[in-house]
């Protein structure tokens, strides 16, 4: 009797376990359903930072337009006829990445032998990915709410509100310093891949047309450089929120390119910058295809 409830128990927790190591072994490989996620979720990246910068770019030319966040764009687009069709793709998309960058940080390899600064480095990772993770789950759930008829705020607005909110803390100059410090550095970091053309190491470049290679760099440089623009900008006016005290210096991305637009040479500062970012949709969308997306 004691060796039938064991062999039960084992069976039990065998069956517990195999979704876990099919998540694993997906990860790893990168395929099946995990790629199925990743590449949806890099559509759908890429088509919310191309609406962005589509409507910016109309708004630097004289032909309407405005400067918004993703937010925006999807509050925007949901006002056309084919709007709620194109939101509920979206919000599928945005949830997809959401998921493969959990599943992500679940999978990712534990390499013996490294050490602290190997745990440092994965442990890393793995908090980039949730956090990755988080803002798109975040997108989906905008998206959502959009569909529903909810009104949303915009990126300044909130960024307002969560600024003033953490300032009331006792450690909140130094948080929202802090803050301000990390989108900085997501702007370095977006300038750097963008100059070494780092992301190119994750292409499978064996199945890539000289064509595809050729332009998928070029898109893909002047994405992230208008990516660099753009976190560099709302990174420093985080920072200066927090050395004057006043959440109002803090922006969002509607804000960065306000403050490009106002700028001498605003609208053609604007325009190039929503030329970069439209690049960067584009480059999203060739990373889709012939990205390498295992953590193997």
């Amino acid at each position: 009797m004691a060796i039938h409830q064991t062999g039960v128990e084992l069976r039990r927790r065998g069956a517990s376990l195999a979704p876990t190591a099919d998540a694993r072994a997906k990860a790893r490989s990168g395929s099946g359903w995990y790629a199925v996620l990743a590449r949806t979720g890099l559509v759908a990246k890429g088509l919310s930072f191309g609406i962005v910068g589509f409507l910016a770019a109309k708004l630097a030319v004289g032909d309407g337009g405005e400067v918004t966040s993703r937010e925006g764009a999807l509050q925007t687009i949901a006002h056309h006829s084919y709007g709620k069709f194109l939101l509920i793709l979206l919000a599928c998309g945005f949830a997809a990445y959401a998921l493969w960058r959990f599943v992500q940080a679940f999978a990712e390899r534990d390499d013996p032998g490294d050490g602290a600064t190997g745990d440092l480095k994965k442990w890393g990772k793995r908090a980039g990915y949730v956090g990755r993770g988080l803002i798109y789950a975040g997108l989906a759930y905008s998206s959502i709410k959009i569909l529903l008829g909810a009104a949303q705020k915009s990126q300044n607005q909130r960024a307002h509100k969560t600024a003033a909110e953490i300032l009331s803390w006792p450690a909140g100059t130094w948080i929202v310093g802090a803050v301000g410090v990390l989108i900085l550095g997501a702007g370095l970091w977006n300038l750097y891949r963008g100059l070494s053309r780092s992301f190119e190491d994750r292409w499978r470049t064996g199945q890539m047309s000289h064509a595809a290679r050729t332009w998928g760099g070029r898109v893909g440089v002047l994405g992230h450089l208008a990516r660099a623009v753009v976190f560099s900008l709302i990174g420093i006016f985080v920072v200066k929120a927090a050395l004057d005290y006043n959440p109002r210096d803090a922006i969002g991305i509607d804000g960065a390119l306000q403050k490009l637009a106002h700028a001498s040479y605003g609208p053609y500062l604007l325009g190039v910058t929503a030329a970069g970012l439209v690049c960067y949709g584009v480059f999203c969308l060739v990373d889709a295809r012939y990205r390498d997306v295992s953590t193997g």
